[in-house]
């Protein structure tokens, strides 16, 4: 950087810190002039348009401006938003770790932009892309206050092009207004930009943003400022049919078969903010597999929503409750049952609806009704899903919600017991959340109901948290009695009280390699209320992390854990392990490190050690993800997941092992090959997926996948085995 540059960019911060109080301001020009998306911006409307281009630096400082110029440029006709951003960089060779849709951002020089439309400062729409075009789109919810609030999986029909130069690259967006929702006659949104600039190792925000908050939380926004009011957006009806051929063998059964399927979803807009989504015979063969996780705990594990329909809005129905301990909706319930034999199987769902959105700018409304087939063979009764809810936006950035949910038979059987018939939910939640985020709380109260039990069944929790750039504090309660029930939810664990707390203190140095450091304590403690309520568990964690400005970090940790186990359980969860006894209490220490190197960088390590005692014996655990990339095609990541038990006689020493790689090929932007092997002893299982995905036009595809599946008890069997060819159309009608 030269000596002119340096004294020019240390003016222009001493000015911007002078109007940091301010929240900027861009302005969208209307045009009625056609737009050739090329990612050139060379038309005479992006020549008029108004430009904004002072970033801040969100990593690795805060409180200067980004030290590579980034603008921005807006305009819109009766149809379309258009966005121009033109991104300056050392040089031609940027960051691109995939040619696919929806690619890991911190891994990738792109620029995104966050509109939102409401104003509510709690839901948004993200759109961005890379230097070579490549876009991805979120949703963010919950006001982006923490990382679940971003989510990548939605997918909307937009555009975006771009050109790569000597020293920056230019990006194009057309997004149609009928994709997303607004007020009608919409003077200004509220919105933020922010980049990844990977050559200079720096994320630099539109609005700045501080490093103790979430890139996109939405109380650090600007103002987007329409030349003229928004017309009434058009209603379009989208239709997604799909055909699908699927042949399978079970080597179990020894059964050969063939099947046809065919069916679809529909999307109808309802005014300027509603959404209908109507869905018959619905198949997510095409959906990627879910991780295998090695479990060594007593408790379920929860795994994300990957299924389309689930996903726009899901923060509306999902949203409610305690990640980690009670959500009374959790989707993932809906297409899975237990059969005679208590095995967990997947249940067809013969159709649903779904209307969710915006009433005005402080209501939502979320209505779901989902129905699946019964399945007498397994013993299953075929179910409707139903979950309705309210929520109010109060003060600036907070809300209040209220929900029932039911699950009911749809007729009599004589294998369904009469506590199974149906299950009802209902509730209140509050999110109360200070402008600056410095303070927030959730406040919860929940109560199932289902036949011959009504009496207590209740859920409840008060959680209070303190943000700031240098302290993290939080403590809460949670209550869930032994009798509530939520059939559609997941519940770790029933008839207990937790209380937890957390402090955190977070330092920046203002010279040398470190970005940041801090040291987090967490205390949690849980109380049964079948032993009237004595503690049965008393988790103790220390963490020391240092974030370097390279973007790697080192985590130093400790563990103290308590365990009073009720009933006898087997340490390593394996077939052939012996349980130790319960009634009885256990105490366990673990140290741990873990060290992860720059994601951007062609090779990659997330490494992770912890040894101590565990339960009556000593672990030993070693995890961790490598990547490799040649990019912008090819992409080799590995999983890995040891833990070595070693318990005392009699019970036996188990090596319990996961290994997981995945191979992805992007041949262009539209044509897309991954394969995942996961291996796990733990559960006897070697599985194989792969899937062929041809993008030939706008979120229309065709998927070849192929599943394999064997035994791995002794010698290697096979199981299951399936290919099926799935084609999907988008039809705007």
């Amino acid at each position: 950087m030269s000596k002119k540059h340096i004294i020019c960019l240390l003016v222009s911060s001493i000015i911007a810190c002078l109007n940091a109080q301010e929240p900027p301001t861009i302005y969208a020009n209307y045009t009625d002039t056609p737009i050739v998306l090329d990612g050139k911006m060379d038309e005479d409307v992006w020549t008029k348009a108004k430009e904004s281009n002072s970033f801040w630096q969100y990593f690795p400082t805060d409180s200067i401006l980004a030290k590579y110029s980034t603008s921005i440029k807006i305009v819109y006709d009766d149809d379309n938003l258009y966005v121009g951003m033109k991104a300056e960089g050392v040089d031609s060779n940027f960051v691109v770790s995939s040619l696919k849709r929806d690619f890991f951002g911190p891994s990738t020089d792109n620029v995104s932009v966050v509109f939102d439309t409401f104003k509510d400062r709690i839901n948004a729409y993200t759109f961005g892309a890379s230097p070579y075009g490549v876009q991805r789109e979120a949703l963010v919810s919950e006001g982006g206050s923490t990382r679940n609030s971003f989510n990548p999986t939605w997918d909307v029909k937009w555009y975006a092009e771009s050109t790569i130069n000597d020293n920056h690259y230019k990006v194009e967006m057309s997004i149609p207004f009928s994709s997303i929702k607004f007020p009608e006659g919409s003077k200004s949104w509220r919105f933020q930009a922010y980049r990844f600039n990977l050559q200079s190792n720096e994320l630099s925000t539109w609005a700045r943003v501080d490093q103790s908050q979430i890139l996109v939380n939405l109380g650090f926004f600007g103002t987007l400022e329409f030349e003229k009011p928004l017309k009434k957006s058009k209603t379009p009806l989208y239709v997604i049919p799909y055909i699908n051929g699927l042949a399978y063998k079970d080597f179990e059964l020894n059964q050969n078969n063939k099947s046809f399927a065919y069916g679809g979803d529909a999307k109808i807009a309802i005014g300027n903010g509603m959404n209908l989504d109507v869905t018959v015979n619905p198949d997510f063969s095409n959906v990627e597999v879910d991780d295998i996780i090695a479990n060594l705990t007593r408790f379920e594990i929860s795994l994300p929503e990957k299924r389309q329909f689930f996903i726009d809005n899901n923060d509306l129905f999902g949203g409610y409750g305690s990640f980690r301990d009670a959500i009374p909706f959790f989707s993932r319930r809906i297409g899975i049952a237990k059969d005679s034999a208590g095995n967990t199987i997947q249940n067809k769902i013969i159709g649903g609806v779904r209307l969710s959105g915006k009433l005005d700018q402080d209501w939502r409304l979320g209505f779901l009704s989902i129905q699946n087939q019964e399945d007498l063979q397994n013993q299953i009764a075929s179910n409707n899903n139903t979950m309705l809810t309210l929520q109010r936006r109060i003060f600036s950035r907070s809300q209040i919600g209220v929900f029932a949910i039911n699950r009911q038979a749809f007729k009599e059987y004589d294998f369904l017991s009469e506590e199974d018939k149906f299950n009802t939910v209902v509730g209140f939640d509050s999110n109360l959340v200070s402008p600056d985020n410095t303070w927030s709380s959730n406040i919860y109260m929940h109560k199932s109901y289902q036949p011959g039990d009504n009496k207590g069944n209740l859920s409840s929790r008060i959680r209070v948290q303190y943000n700031t750039r240098e302290w993290r504090i939080f403590s809460d309660a949670v209550f869930v009695d032994r009798d509530f029930r939520s059939d559609l939810g997941f519940i770790p664990r029933n008839g207990i009280v937790k209380q937890g707390s957390s402090v955190g203190r977070t330092y920046y140095p203002k010279t040398g390699k470190i970005n940041s450091h801090n040291l987090r304590v967490f205390n949690f403690m849980w109380f049964s209320q079948e032993l009237n309520y004595k503690k049965t568990d008393h988790n103790i964690w220390s963490f020391y992390e240092i974030e370097f400005k390279n973007q790697s970090k080192l985590e130093l940790q400790s563990r103290k854990q308590y365990v009073f186990l009720i009933d006898a359980f087997d340490p390593t969860n394996s077939e052939d392990g012996i349980p130790i006894p319960g009634d009885k209490g256990y105490n366990f220490t673990e140290w741990g490190v873990s060290y992860e190197s720059n994601v951007s960088k062609p090779i990659s390590i997330i490494n992770e050690f912890t040894y101590g005692s565990f339960f009556n014996g000593k672990r030993l655990s070693y995890s961790g993800t490598g990547l490799m990339r040649i990019q912008p095609r090819f992409l080799l990541t590995l999983q890995w997941d040891f833990n070595r038990v070693v318990l005392p006689n009699p019970y036996p020493t188990a090596n319990i092992v996961l290994v997981s790689p995945k191979v992805e090929y992007t041949f262009s932007k539209k044509l897309f090959w991954s394969t995942l092997i996961q291996f796990s002893n733990q559960m006897d299982n070697l599985g194989i997926n792969s899937r062929l995905q041809w993008r030939f036009a706008p979120l229309s595809d065709l998927f070849l996948v192929y599943n394999d599946n064997y035994y791995t008890h002794g010698t290697i069997q096979p199981n299951f085995r399936s290919i099926n060819l799935k084609l999907t159309y988008w039809l705007n009608l």
